[in-house]
């Protein structure tokens, strides 16, 4: 049995001892601590199951019992998002998932509260001050369940219409613990499988697939239970799969755990995602001018 999770600071710490190829770097900024990973060959990504890239780990008090500070969370996670951006060009932000599933809704909702400005342009632009904001456009494409068209061509279409700069992802992620969920934020530049925390994997959205560089960011909603069973009862990775199998179920491979208070959660990390994104794309408008522009 593997341990599912979509976090590579999780891959990474199951791969001990160290594997060459993989680096990291550890930094705290105020409550968040940051882990920055790097795969930089073929044999590490095969390693661990992640794509070559880097990955962004920004962990921090749970958002559904601390959300204090919040301006200083958006201004972290908006750096880091930063060093992935180009510099100019329209910028294509999606957000994945269903929008009527909860734990699977971080997507939607977190596009709710990015600010589109593809169409803010010229006099408009003048008259209204808002000049210096750059050109984004959003969209939140449902699931293949409602819409019968794959999330994958969709985005794929539009951009190669808009040809944007880059394509920024955001979706729900699996991790390996109950303790990540809410508390951590994925950022990457290696795209994403649409569904891949939900057990149900779409075709990959990446550089390869739309031709233009593609960030991905995440945050954990769910734990896969057979993964959280093995967690509690303390079963190891290297153990023998037999006996992980013969004490768990095989009913737990089938179903995912969320926590009681998810609602909560994915209302507070859409937010938290969407604005540190608009911070991002927008660093000469203050976090207060932003949440006056979305409102």
């Amino acid at each position: 049995m593997i341990f599912r999770t979509d976090l590579a600071i999780e891959a990474d710490i199951l791969s001990q001892p160290a594997i060459e190829g993989i680096s990291s770097k550890n930094e705290r900024v105020g409550s968040v601590n940051i882990t920055r990973i790097n795969i930089e060959n073929d044999s590490a990504s095969k390693r661990i199951g992640k794509a070559m890239g880097t990955y962004i780990t920004l962990e921090f008090p749970a958002l559904t019992d601390h959300f204090e500070s919040t301006d200083e969370k958006i201004i972290t996670i908006s750096n880091e998002i930063k060093k992935l951006l180009p510099k100019n060009g329209l910028v294509f932000v999606v957000g994945l998932g269903n929008a009527n599933i909860t734990p699977d809704a971080l997507g939607p909702q977190a596009a709710d509260f990015i600010l589109a400005t593809r169409h803010i342009q010229g006099e408009i632009a003048r008259s209204t001050g808002l000049g210096k904001l750059r050109s984004v456009a959003v969209l939140a494409p449902g699931v293949l369940g409602q819409t019968g068209v794959e999330s994958a061509e969709l985005i794929k279409s539009i951009s190669d219409s808009l040809k944007p700069s880059v394509v920024i992802l955001i979706d729900a992620l699996a991790s390996k613990q109950l303790d990540r969920l809410g508390k951590t934020i994925q950022i990457s530049n290696t795209g994403i499988s649409p569904g891949s925390g939900v057990m149900n994997s779409r075709p990959g959205i990446n550089k390869e697939t739309l031709g233009v560089p593609v960030i991905s960011i995440g945050i954990p909603t769910v734990v896969d239970a057979k993964t959280l069973a093995a967690d509690v009862l303390s079963f190891k990775e290297s153990e023998n799969e037999d006996m992980i199998d013969k004490n768990i179920s095989a009913q737990a491979e089938f179903m995912m755990v969320t926590p009681r208070e998810i609602d909560l959660l994915i209302e507070r990390a859409s937010r938290l995602t969407g604005m540190a994104i608009n911070c991002a794309l927008h660093p000469d408008f203050s976090p207060e001018d932003l949440y006056s522009l979305v409102s």
